[in-house]
């Protein structure tokens, strides 16, 4: 999961409904079988292999699974033997991209006291000027420094700022830290004993330079501001160079060639460790829904495409890069019907979250559209939830993974979230147990994000809400766009996935007036 989410949970009240609610399309097609039914055929045991098996890759591979690196392309091997067992054709997907390389990254104290802190310039975060920024550090009033407000009545014209990681997007601090006349913009972390490795979000957001720092060192600088004056160099340059890596997919060969059922996960971690909840755990459930989908040999009526995204945490590459290759062919975006994202499905201090697409409890954040379809696609995920008994809550639909793309070009999406850096509330513990006052994942981003670092409960409710949903869209999305049935009988050709596999435009006209 790319740094710059920021999702929050709250409670909300759960209404039971009657079992079986979900099967009606393929209770109907599937001579009795149903997404319950399917549900429990991908077991939480082996998705625990699949995981098991990342593990063992970051293991012999300088202990992470990070884009452009061996355990990337050892993870994809895997992924790709696995499905190709299963029955699968799999296409590596390769994108290039500029890859941001950090020349100098400081912060150094010049009084009162003197010290160097370890820090990391953001993604999109311009350059410093020759020899860095000087300047007295400033924090504002709220550490969060998310808004105007935050900095009202505190002198920040020619400072350095200094704020804490949480509740808003990396970039929202830093431009309200420029707005207010800072000249560099300094964010400590929200958790012990990580590095903030972040992004602003986009280029051009800010003219001033953007870092990251740790707790403690954050906290440090914090006292010693507090005591008095305390003057620091900031001192951030990078270059770009021209990288290439590659998603991986796969499709089910059954199913109409028009209306296609969309699952992704991203398969990357970062550098500092494993990786195995984010991601491995989204990486791994679809994976073996997947699997099982294939054994099934269900005469389901849509395609469903499975994708495992590269680079998702070098800022959502894959996934857009993706995205805006359908963008250039004709129709090719039309036929998704829905795209699901799942992105860290076992966090150890976990919440059982769906993206909001209704904003029942969060309002989308400005810029962030919700394609029609998106509620209708979390009805599904829900719905499941309800049926079972199973407590939820709603996580901001904020576009801060790689449903972004997808979003961007009017394509229907929802997910799943167990939690990442947001703290556990009181009422959050009522529903799922755990822990309250510390993260959903105290090992986020970290070298503790490995196999013991998976709560299996969460995975486990996870993979079968997963499963579920997949098999319950496989078979009818007229909810989401209205399409159902199997195209009056006609079948596709050989399946590929995206670019290479669409319809004649005679065709698809004779399709489209059939269905």
């Amino acid at each position: 999961m790319a740094a710059r989410r920021t999702l929050v949970a709250l409670a909300s009240s759960i209404a039971i409904v009657t079992a079986g609610a979900l099967a009606s399309p393929a209770a109907a097609h599937d001579r009795g079988r149903s997404p319950e039914k399917f549900a429990q055929k991908v077991s939480t045991r082996a998705v625990q292999g699949h995981l098991a098996a990342f593990q063992r890759i970051a293991d012999k591979n300088d202990g992470n699974r990070a884009a452009l690196t061996s355990g990337y392309e050892e993870s994809a091997r895997y992924v790709e033997r696995t499905l190709r067992k299963a029955g699968y054709r799999t296409e590596r997907d390769p994108f290039t991209f500029d890859r941001e390389i950090i020349d100098t990254a400081t912060l150094t104290e010049n009084s009162p006291g003197s010290a160097a802190y370890e820090v990391d310039q953001m993604e999109f975060s311009p350059n410093s000027p020759v020899g860095g920024v000087t300047a007295d550090l400033v924090a504002p009033a709220n550490p969060l420094g998310c808004t105007a407000a935050a900095w009202s009545g505190v002198v920040a014209t020619g400072k350095i700022a200094l704020v804490s990681r949480g509740e808003c997007p990396f970039g929202d601090k830093a431009v309200a830290a420029a707005t207010a006349g800072a000249i560099g913009v300094v964010i400590y972390n929200n958790v012990p004993d990580v590095q903030l490795f972040g992004t602003l979000g986009a280029e051009g957001l800010v003219n001033v330079p953007v870092a990251g720092v740790r707790q403690a060192d954050g906290q440090a600088l914090l006292a010693a501001l507090t005591a008095g004056t305390v003057n620091v160099t900031l001192d951030l340059t990078s270059h770009t160079e021209v990288a290439e890596s590659f998603n991986v997919i796969a499709e089910t060969k059954q199913g109409r060639d028009d209306n296609v059922v969309m699952l992704g996960a991203h398969l990357d971690g970062v550098e500092e460790g494993p990786g195995i909840n984010d991601n491995g755990t989204g990486s791994a459930a679809i994976l073996e829904v997947a699997v099982q989908l294939a054994k099934s040999h269900s005469p389901h009526h849509n395609t469903v495409r499975f994708a495992w995204w590269g680079a998702e945490e070098l800022g959502l590459i894959g996934s857009t890069a993706y995205v805006e290759e359908l963008a250039t062919q004709e129709g090719e975006l039309d036929r998704i019907a829905t795209y699901l994202n799942y992105d860290m499905v076992g966090s150890p201090n976990y919440i059982i979250g769906v993206y909001d697409a209704d904003q029942s409890t969060y309002p989308a954040p400005t810029g962030v559209p919700i394609p029609e379809g998106s509620e209708a696609t979390e009805d599904v995920l829900t719905t499941w939830f309800d049926t079972i008994g199973q407590p939820w809550v709603d996580t901001e639909f904020s576009g801060r993974s790689d449903y972004q793309a997808f979003i961007l070009n009017g394509i229907p999406a929802s997910g799943l979230f167990t939690g990442a850096d947001d703290v556990k509330t009181e009422e959050e513990v009522a529903l799922f147990g755990g822990t309250a006052g510390i993260t959903h994942d105290p090992n986020y981003h970290s070298v503790g994000d490995d196999l013991s670092n998976v709560n299996t409960t969460a995975l486990g409710i996870m993979t079968k809400a997963i499963a579920a949903s997949t098999y319950s869209l496989a078979w009818d999305t007229s909810a989401i766009n209205g399409v159902s049935g199997p195209g009056k009988g006609w079948q596709h050709p050989a399946h590929g996935h995206g670019p290479g596999k669409h319809l004649a435009p005679e065709d698809r006209v004779l399709l489209e007036r059939a269905s």
